[in-house]
C-alpha cells in the first residue's frame, strides 16, 4: 500500500495520497465496527464497500444474518398479529385494510387531522415535495383520535411484527406534492430497497389515491431471500462504491424493471386505494412511488421504525418509552439544525413555517 506513495513522495499530490490513506488507516477499526449495525453506505465505508470483500462474500453474509434474524423475532411476536395477517405479509410483504376505521370515526379523525396546524419540514426530490409535521406529544394531544389510532393493539402489533422489533416507529403527517416544480423526475419513482435489512414502513391514507396520481407501489414477495435476489445484492455489492446513482452507492439499491424480471418477480402492486385504508410493509422489498399524470397531493398518517438488525432480542427500547418516544422526531429535526449550522451535517428537511397538512 505505502509502496505507491513512497513512489509519488516529493510532490503536492503524492503527500496528499499519502495523507488521506494515512487518514483511512485511523478509519478502519470505526468502519469495520459499523459491520455490527445497520451502517449501509458502500461509498463512506471502505470496509462495507470494498469490491474485494464483497466478492468473497461479506454483504451476502450481513443480509443473510440480518434476514434470519429478523424472522426469528417475528416468531417470537407472532402473537401480536393475527394468522390472516402473518400468512399476508409472509407471502407478499405487506399487510394491506381497507376502511381500518369505522366510516364514522375516520371522518371524524380526517377532519382532525387536516385542520391541524404545526412546524412543517419539506425536502425536495426532483419535481415532488414530500413534507412532514411530527405527531409529537403536543400533536397526539390536540389530535385525541389520531392519538388512540396509535394506540390500537391491531395498528400497533403490525409495525412491531412487521419490523421485527417490539419498538415505537417515528409518526408523522406526511404529504406528497407531485410536479410542484419544473425539475427532474421524482427519484423515489424508481423501484427501490430502502437498505439490507427488514425495517417497517406504514402508509395510513387520509385521502383517496387515484392510479395516475403517484400511488405507493409495492413488488409482492421481494421482501424474500431468494437465490436469484443473493445474486443480484452480490453483483451491486461488488460496485456499489462506485455506482453512478448515489442513492445505490449508498445503500438503497435501485432496481430496473429488468432487475425484477432477473430476480424472477411478479409485477409491482399499485396501491390506488380509497382513504381509511393502512398499508404496512417491509422496506428490504422493493418499492416505489408511481408516477403522476399531473399536479396532485395526497395526506397519509406516516410511520418508520428502523433499528439495529443484528440484534438478537425484540424489546430493551429506550426510545419507546412513553414521552421519549413522542419527542424523538423533534429532538432529530434540532439535532439536524443544528450540525448544518455547524457545518458538519445537511440537513434535507427544511422548516417551512406553521402549515396544515394540504396547505399550498
Amino acid at each position: 500500500m505505502w509502496r505507491g506513495c513512497c513512489h509519488l513522495f516529493g510532490t503536492a499530490n503524492g503527500f496528499y495520497v499519502r495523507h488521506m490513506r494515512a487518514a483511512d488507516i485511523v478509519k478502519y477499526p470505526f468502519w469495520t465496527l459499523a459491520l455490527a449495525t445497520g451502517a449501509k453506505s458502500f461509498r463512506d465505508n471502505k470496509v462495507i464497500g470494498s469490491p474485494s470483500l464483497n466478492r468473497l462474500g461479506l454483504h451476502v453474509a450481513r443480509i443473510r444474518l440480518a434476514h434470519s434474524l429478523a424472522w426469528r423475532r417475528r416468531a417470537s411476536l407472532a402473537h401480536l398479529v393475527p394468522p390472516e395477517d402473518r400468512e399476508a405479509f409472509t407471502r407478499d410483504g405487506f399487510v394491506a385494510k381497507r376502511n381500518f376505521l369505522d366510516p364514522g370515526t375516520f371522518a371524524r379523525l380526517k377532519e382532525q387531522t387536516l385542520a391541524y396546524r404545526a412546524e412543517a419540514r419539506e425536502m425536495v426530490q426532483g419535481d415532488t415535495i414530500t413534507r412532514r409535521m411530527a405527531l409529537d406529544g403536543a400533536a397526539r394531544k390536540a389530535m385525541p383520535l389520531v392519538d388512540g389510532l396509535l394506540r390500537r393493539k391491531d395498528w400497533a402489533g403490525l409495525m412491531r411484527y412487521v419490523g421485527s422489533f417490539d419498538q415505537e416507529p417515528l409518526y408523522y403527517i406526511q404529504t406528497i406534492l407531485s410536479h410542484v416544480t419544473d425539475a427532474a423526475p421524482d427519484p423515489q419513482t424508481n423501484f427501490h430497497a430502502d437498505t439490507f435489512h427488514p425495517s417497517v414502513k406504514a402508509w395510513f391514507f387520509l385521502t383517496d389515491v387515484a392510479e395516475d396520481e403517484g400511488p405507493f407501489c409495492y413488488v409482492p414477495g421481494s421482501h424474500i431471500l431468494t437465490p436469484e435476489r443473493i445474486a443480484w445484492e452480490r453483483e451491486m455489492s461488488i460496485q456499489a462504491a462506485q455506482h453512478a446513482d448515489k442513492y445505490s452507492a449508498r445503500g438503497s439499491f435501485r432496481a430496473s424493471l429488468a432487475d425484477l424480471e432477473r430476480m424472477k418477480l411478479p409485477k409491482p402492486v399499485a396501491f390506488a386505494v380509497p382513504a381509511n385504508t393502512l398499508v404496512v410493509g417491509d422496506t428490504v422489498g422493493f418499492h416505489a412511488r408511481g408516477h403522476s399524470a399531473r399536479p396532485a397531493r395526497r395526506a397519509e398518517i406516516w410511520a418508520y421504525g428502523r433499528r439495529n438488525p443484528f440484534l438478537p432480542w425484540t424489546g430493551l427500547d429506550p426510545l419507546s418509552l412513553p414521552g421519549l418516544a413522542e419527542a424523538r422526531v423533534p429532538l432529530l429535526w434540532k439535532a439536524l439544525d443544528r450540525g448544518q449550522a455547524l457545518g458538519i451535517a445537511r440537513n434535507s428537511w427544511i422548516d417551512k413555517g406553521m402549515k396544515r397538512p394540504l396547505d399550498d
